[in-house]
């Protein structure tokens, strides 16, 4: 197995050459061409000062530079810190000062307003990709033109820092999680082999490169010798073309990649039969969608769970072996998980047993850089670590994520799960999406109230989906308000985000 970050894109030089790696801005790049680019950047960042240790921070949206900088970042020994781009101005400055970054490699757009930082940090050089370059950055696109395109990695032990990727919290500022270099090559390599990525695969994908799901991707499409098909964002055209023109056999994407590819007027126009088997992540894409677009395409769709302490999908239905939708799988090889009380995580329940979610094994991050109370709320003295996720597992190993602790609604006494109802909203033909989340009610303290996207072309009535709701679910988890939504807030993954949805509500409080 390789042994370092730095080491992951040497070798696939080594083993597939001139082979296509990467295609992004309509540029196809082969493993030998990003190896070199990425050895000019290696150069260019040890004559500037970065030494093994040292943080750099990477901030920019999906392009090929981001990529050549993330693998030249890594064969110095540095420890890389990639910014998710939807971080607000405040919590991308506490990343780079709460890192210790050394150095920033950004695109202009993005690293400018870091300039400043040089004063009073550790923050002693900022690169930025473009075509102009304001006083106090340097050129990247000079270490491109300019430096050796030969670089010898340096070496790094598996259980050394590898990166630290900040979480989104909802409350204070984003945690650092310490990924060590085997929990983020675990985590490419189990990706790979649940599933089966190879030689042959074209692997379509917006998923954002700083989130560890992006990030895994294509990691594991490097080591495979894959092709990564990048796309600078998620547009439903754009993905279908790129399929379609490219042979692509995998999509990875979140839910709503596939809520929105089926929702689209054109989609069965697009020649998309050379999917083998496509993979989401992130929250729980509902059975009725996963089986809704394998009937239209003739493709499984593989459901995956992780976490940013995880470095990634950690969980997964194997490409060779039961694929249970509305699943999370079986855990990456070399790792395990269980299902405990979620108020004494020493009892350990049985099948189908609903309790929270646990990890352990050596994809565990290393802890919250700097923040050692919530490293020891996170994870136990004997190494498992708390998903904040409540799940179950049946009688065959597979887990299934019931909701987010966070995410509960508490209604009257009674837990209601906001993706429980979310998965029979899906099931009903005229709905594209739904997100369902908690609104304050006097009586019962909280309510469900659903917001909804419908596919073009449908029409349905309020009280219609509510009925459908209650052929399906207890009365206690029935949605006691619903809205009609154009699109609902996500994260830059795609993910939902059910806390914000107070911010498109329109009042609505009964079905009349």
């Amino acid at each position: 197995m390789t042994q370092s970050l730095g080491d992951i894109l040497p070798l696939a030089a080594r083993r597939f050459g001139d082979r296509p790696a990467v295609i992004a801005d309509d540029h196809t790049f082969s493993f030998n061409e990003l190896d070199r680019l990425s050895n000019r950047i290696a150069n260019g960042l040890v004559a500037s000062g970065v030494r093994p240790g040292d943080r750099v921070t990477l901030y920019g949206q999906n392009c090929w530079q981001w990529l050549v900088a993330y693998y030249g970042i890594l064969k110095t020994g540095a420890v890389v810190n990639p910014i998710n781009v939807m971080l607000t101005p405040e919590e991308v400055r506490y990343a780079v000062e709460n890192s210790d970054a050394r150095a920033v490699v950004a695109s202009q757009d993005k690293g400018g307003p870091l300039l400043d930082l040089k004063s009073g940090t550790s923050l002693s050089e900022v690169v930025l990709w473009g075509d102009s370059r304001p006083a106090g950055a340097v050129s990247f696109n000079d270490w491109l033109q300019q430096g050796s395109a030969s670089f010898d990695v340096v070496p790094r032990q598996p259980a050394d820092l590898g990166a630290i990727c900040y979480t989104s919290g909802t409350t204070g500022f984003p945690k650092g999680a310490m990924q060590s270099h085997r929990s983020v090559i675990y985590a490419a390599v189990g990706t790979g082999v649940m599933a089966a990525r190879g030689p042959n695969d074209r692997i379509v994908s917006a998923l954002p490169l700083p989130h560890v799901y992006g990030t895994c991707v294509f990691n594991s499409s490097i080591m495979a010798g894959a092709t990564f098909i990048m796309l600078s964002r998620f547009e439903e055209r754009e993905m279908l073309r790129a399929v379609s023109e490219h042979g692509a056999t995998m999509i990875d994407g979140v839910p709503t990649v596939y809520y929105y590819l089926l929702a689209h007027p054109d989609f069965d126009k697009y020649n998309l039969s050379s999917l083998t088997r496509c993979w989401t992540g992130g929250q729980t894409l509902p059975a009725a969608k996963s089986r809704e677009f394998s009937d239209r395409t003739g493709c499984p769709v593989h459901e995956v769970w992780g976490m940013t302490e995880l470095a990634g999908p950690a969980s997964a239905n194997p490409a060779i072996g039961p694929n249970k939708r509305g699943t999370i799988g079986i855990a990456y090889p070399g790792n395990q998980m269980r299902i405990v009380d979620a108020d004494d995580p020493s009892k350990v329940l049985g099948p189908n047993e609903r309790g929270e979610l646990m990890f352990q094994g050596p994809m565990v991050m290393d802890g919250y850089y700097g923040n050692e109370m919530a490293t020891r709320q996170t994870i136990e003295p004997d190494g498992w670590l708390h998903s904040g996720d409540i799940a179950t597992v049946d009688e065959d190993g597979y887990f299934t994520i019931v909701d987010r602790k966070k995410d509960m609604i508490l209604t009257a006494g009674f837990n209601v799960y906001p993706a429980e109802l979310e998965r029979v909203l899906s099931m009903h033909p005229a709905v594209a999406l739904a997100a369902v989340a908690g609104i304050e009610d006097e009586a019962k303290g909280e309510l469900a109230k659903a917001y909804v996207m419908l596919k073009s072309g449908s029409n349905i009535s309020q009280r219609a989906l509510i009925e459908h709701c209650r052929a399906h679910l207890a009365a206690y988890k029935v949605p006691r308000a619903l809205q009609f939504v154009a699109d609902v807030p996500k994260t830059s993954t795609g993910k939902i985000m059910r806390r914000s949805l107070v911010d498109i509500d329109d009042g609505t409080r009964s079905i009349s």
